[in-house]
């Protein structure tokens, strides 16, 4: 994916799905469904990075917010 515009989650996760009906329709030769693979796994890890990314910010906002909530306690 060099040199490629970096896709939001919900256009990857649309894409993989595109991708998997293709696989699964059985019309593609086996060169064909090899390229679709690839594009699958690609997609796939790509939805994982931007899930982790989101959770490393939402611990962040949790961490911060239970400070928050510690020091109006006391």
């Amino acid at each position: 994916m060099a040199g490629k515009q970096k896709r939001s989650f919900e256009e990857s996760l649309k894409e993989l799905d595109t991708v998997i009906v293709e696989l699964e329709n059985g019309e593609l030769t086996l060169e064909e469904s090899i390229t679709k693979y690839e594009k699958a796994v690609e997609l796939i890890e790509q939805c994982n990075q931007i899930l982790e990314s989101a959770q490393g910010k939402l611990k962040k906002i949790k961490e911060n917010f239970g400070e928050i909530e510690e020091s109006d306690i006391e």
